[in-house]
């Protein structure tokens, strides 16, 4: 799940990504109103939450610009304006949500929760493929009585995979939907996580394995008899 925190104040686009990639998260963050619309045009996120006053453009400015050009990603508005005129205008442009400032953190992540949730494949908690099932609660693999913890990382490409079972993701669609923008990591990185979830998938008994596409990339599928 991508989340995109358009926040000119840096220390609290730093916070809120931090509270969000130890939920399992990627994320990215921007500082203006400019840069927001070129991550979104050039990205596919789950969510984007983009804060009313910035330099550039506005957050308005953006969300308009958004659903102008289709765009259906559900958007969160971030302000320190609370009254009621500021928070209709926001709703009236195409806003999905509005959370003034200040705010607890477990608010902010409950509402992005819940905005990723309204996007459509993110409604279950379990997902489930052959004889395993993918926790999203817990980030757990399980497998009968088997079960094994995943990292970050190991719980967002298996999460991928079980969304989309028998679908194929080159090496590249992973690494744009899993890792930061601005992360200073190669394509092996990709490779790398591939082979940890495999041993994960090993571990507990698994009758599904990500096979490899010759060519092509990666697919979840049953295990040949």
């Amino acid at each position: 799940m991508r989340v995109l925190i358009a926040e000119d104040e840096v220390g609290l686009a730093k916070g809120l990504k931090f509270l969000l990639e130890k939920n399992n998260f990627t994320v990215d963050i921007v500082h203006d109103g400019a840069d927001a619309l070129a991550y979104c045009e050039g990205v596919a996120y789950d969510a984007v939450v983009l804060d009313i006053m910035m330099p550039k453009k506005d957050g308005l400015s953006v969300l308009t610009e958004l659903r102008e050009k289709g765009s259906k990603v559900p958007v969160m508005m971030l302000t320190a304006k609370a009254e009621i005129a500021d928070r209709v205008e926001g709703l009236d442009r195409g806003a999905d949500d509005y959370l003034p400032k200040p705010f607890a953190t477990q608010e902010f992540l409950a509402r992005v929760r819940a905005l990723v949730r309204r996007n459509a494949g993110y409604t279950d908690k379990t997902l489930s493929f052959g004889n395993t099932s993918l926790d999203c609660g817990s980030y757990e693999l399980r497998c009968g009585d088997s079960a094994v913890r995943l990292n970050n990382k190991e719980f967002q490409v298996l999460e991928l995979f079980f969304r989309h079972p028998h679908h194929v993701f080159s090496s590249e669609h992973i690494m744009d939907k899993l890792w930061n923008l601005e992360a200073d990591v190669g394509i092996d990185v990709v490779w790398t996580y591939i082979g940890f979830v495999r041993k994960k998938l090993r571990s507990v008994g698994a009758d599904v394995e990500i096979r490899t596409v010759r060519g092509a990339g990666y697919a979840l599928e049953e295990q040949s008899c």
